[in-house]
């Protein structure tokens, strides 16, 4: 086993990105090909590598898994909620009749048996067709708008339909409700009728194209994510085009996309592009539209695969590119935004860390606070290597503190908001600008060694008060960051409880071990039955896992804040603690570590104790705390009117609610000055420099 993990491809990553190029089939055309009956087979290349993935896995993955009937249950669930997560093509006998199989996926992994999960995808294409056909005759028929009825949006909430019937009057409510969206948003019946058709038309193009691999790789995702929410499996043409896209630079809007349902979702915003500048857009947004230019027509594309929606975002350099995004934190029927976006290449050196002087009076006192920016933890690994000068993180930083300090900046705020990490090497330099020198992160493997990861550095660049400010979407690298700082006293933490994400993950090519060396012979095959003509694809693993010095581990805990401002998130539907297979928190034996005394539980509690009190009087804090409670309320509600007049009134309730929350809570790039957080950061600092004082 030591031999095979010499031979792992390792991909260290700490932003959590990979697995964003993921799509369950490929090649979707705009053209609506016939159906096609013919059951969809597995290979025997298939089988061989469930065998195999199934075994590495299990040797090598962080989190030892028993295959038993338990973990059979919770593929299976998995799988199905892949397939038919909306409960909306199954009825409850289809799913009774595929029972047979729960118990038994643990048996059917070991032995390479593919059966289960192709039986559910052919006879899910034919109950598509079926849906199809009704859809497309429900589209040939107005609606009444006037009638006051509701349609559930969250399918999962919902039990299997018992007939056909009951399936087919919750397509009626659900193609209505869509007709209802577009006609609110501007689009005339005649234009409302040709969109849904071609959208159905596209998704029976898209089911009609479904390959054995597609299938396949589904099943193995439910597999792998049953483990942790991490590790994934690639058939070799989606492993091809992570690859590509890995190491190309792309001209276009700087996003990973991938599908979810129906949706093409920004998995990921690349520091850099266009969306990163234009400072409107988050994880998790929905694109439902594209159009060319200023004037362009635009293309509806729910239901495209990632691959094709790609072809139409992505463009020469200077051109214009319109997009409407469903937002994703808005309640279930919210209107659509529309972004103008300029293409041009992804500029990682516009990703870097920015630094200013930012004036404040507060009691009645002047103070000059230094605020830093960092988006990402980067590192020019390859200018590192070569011993030369390169560019990074901590190099950035530490010339923005020597520069406040010229100008006696009297504190500084580091704003680590939406940094999903990085470069760990980074994360423990940074945290030695602000230390003397001790451990910053520990790691443990799967095989319970630990590595303790120091900076052994003495050089202290800046000891003067400090604050670090971050959101649930600051994740790995500004965790390990955030969480050495608070461990030593440095710093107070103020923001949101982090994302929490604890893991490192592990890129493996299953053809350097499926795959042995060509023999002289013409036979084709290998000695242990493996075609050299074939790929294998990739797997994706967790490998480690990450440790603060005091042995607590940063994986679904992320960073508690020391001063908690006003959030719209739960921990538990947002960042890695909302993933059912997420790996546990646990802790370790603590590092050897001198804190320091720059925060006191006095200090802190004086800081804490001026914040409550800012809540309580401070106008804005108040409407932001008020919105934020009353807009919690609204995005859990999945049931909508499917009334005309009383969808609108809903519709412009919510979003005049969420975009107040949005306006005081994150501020855009071009008014800082709006950006309600930042400056109750400032607040804070102020605060801290008279505690210490």
């Amino acid at each position: 086993m030591i031999q095979i993990m010499k031979k792992i491809i390792v991909l260290f990553t700490l932003t959590g990105l990979f697995g964003c190029f993921e799509n369950k089939a490929q090649n979707q055309s705009s053209s609506s090909p016939t159906y096609g009956y013919n059951d969809l087979k597995p290979t025997r290349t298939q089988e061989q590598v469930e065998q195999f993935a199934t075994q590495f896995l299990s040797y090598h993955h962080y989190q030892k898994f028993k295959l038993d009937d338990d973990f059979s249950s919770k593929v299976w669930d998995n799988f199905l909620k892949d397939v038919d997560g909306g409960h909306s093509y199954f009825i409850e006998s289809d799913i009774k009749s595929f029972e047979k199989y729960r118990d038994g996926i643990d048996e059917d992994l070991l032995e390479g048996d593919l059966t289960a999960p192709f039986e559910v995808y052919n006879l899910y294409r034919k109950r598509y067709k079926e849906r199809h056909d009704y859809i497309m005759s429900l589209l040939d028929k107005p609606f009444d708008f006037s009638i006051d009825e509701t349609y559930e949006t969250d399918r999962e909430k919902t039990d299997w339909a018992k007939s056909t019937d009951e399936l087919d009057d919750v397509w009626r409510k659900i193609v209505k409700s869509q007709v209802l969206d577009l006609k609110l948003s501007g689009s005339k019946d005649s234009a409302t009728v040709a969109t849904l058709k071609d959208r159905y038309k596209r998704w029976e193009g898209r089911i009609a194209k479904w390959r054995a691999d597609d299938v396949f790789q589904s099943f193995m995702n439910a597999f792998s994510e049953t483990i942790d929410p991490h590790t994934n499996y690639m058939i070799p043409s989606t492993a091809a085009q992570f690859n590509i896209e890995m190491s190309q630079s792309v001209e276009g809007i700087g996003a990973s996309l991938r599908n979810e349902g129906d949706y093409v979702m920004i998995a990921e915003i690349i520091p850099g592009g266009p969306l990163f500048k234009d400072g409107k857009t988050t994880k998790n947004d929905r694109i439902v539209a594209v159009a060319q230019g200023d004037n362009g027509a635009w293309q509806d594309i729910v239901g495209w695969l990632t691959d094709d929606a790609v072809k139409l975002i992505r463009g020469t350099k200077g051109t214009v590119v319109r997009i409407r995004l469903l937002p994703g934190d808005a309640p279930a029927g919210s209107p659509t935004k529309e972004l103008r976006l300029v293409r041009e290449k992804v500029k990682l050196e516009e990703a870097v860390a920015k630094g200013e002087v930012v004036p404040m009076k507060k009691d009645g006192k002047d103070y000059k606070l230094g605020v830093i920016d960092i988006p990402m933890f980067y590192r020019d690994f390859e200018d590192a290597r070569k011993g030369g000068d390169f560019q990074s993180t901590t190099k950035d930083v530490k010339r923005f503190l020597t520069e406040f300090k010229s100008k006696g900046v009297d504190g500084v705020v580091i704003d680590l908001r939406n940094n999903g990490g990085g470069s760990l090497t980074e994360a423990i330099n940074l945290t030695g600008l602000f230390i003397t020198k001790g451990p910053v992160v520990q790691r443990r493997d799967n095989n319970g060694g630990i590595d303790v990861e120091s900076d052994t550095d003495a050089e202290l660049v800046y000891n003067g008060p400090l604050v670090i400010l971050q959101n649930r979407f600051s994740a790995s690298a500004s965790e390990i960051f955030a969480g050495a700082i608070q461990d030593y006293k440095r710093g107070v933490i103020v923001g949101e409880q982090s994302f929490g994400k604890g893991t490192v993950q592990q890129l493996v090519d299953l053809d350097q071990f499926l795959l042995a060396p060509r023999t002289a012979s013409t036979d084709k095959k290998t000695s242990v039955g493996f075609d050299q003509k074939e790929r294998y694809g990739q797997l994706k693993l967790t490998t480690e896992k990450f440790y603060r010095i005091t042995g607590n581990s940063t994986q679904r805990k992320g960073v508690a804040a020391d001063v908690q401002l006003p959030t719209p998130f739960d921990p538990e539907e947002m960042g890695e603690s909302s993933q059912p297979s997420a790996l546990p928190y646990d802790q370790i034996k603590t590092s050897d570590y001198e804190k320091t005394t720059a925060i006191s539980d006095k200090v802190l509690l004086k800081i804490q104790e001026k914040y409550q009190a800012r809540l309580k009087s401070d106008a804005d804090l108040k409407q932001l705390t008020d919105d934020l409670a009353e807009y919690r309320k609204i995005k859990d509600i999945t049931i909508i009117s499917l009334n005309e007049a009383k969808r609108k009134q809903e519709r412009d309730e919510n979003e005049k609610r969420r975009k107040a929350v949005n306006k005081l809570s994150s501020g855009e790039k071009d008014a800082k000055e709006k950006d309600l957080i930042l400056t109750e950061s400032e607040r804070i600092l102020c605060d801290l420099i008279s505690a210490q004082k």
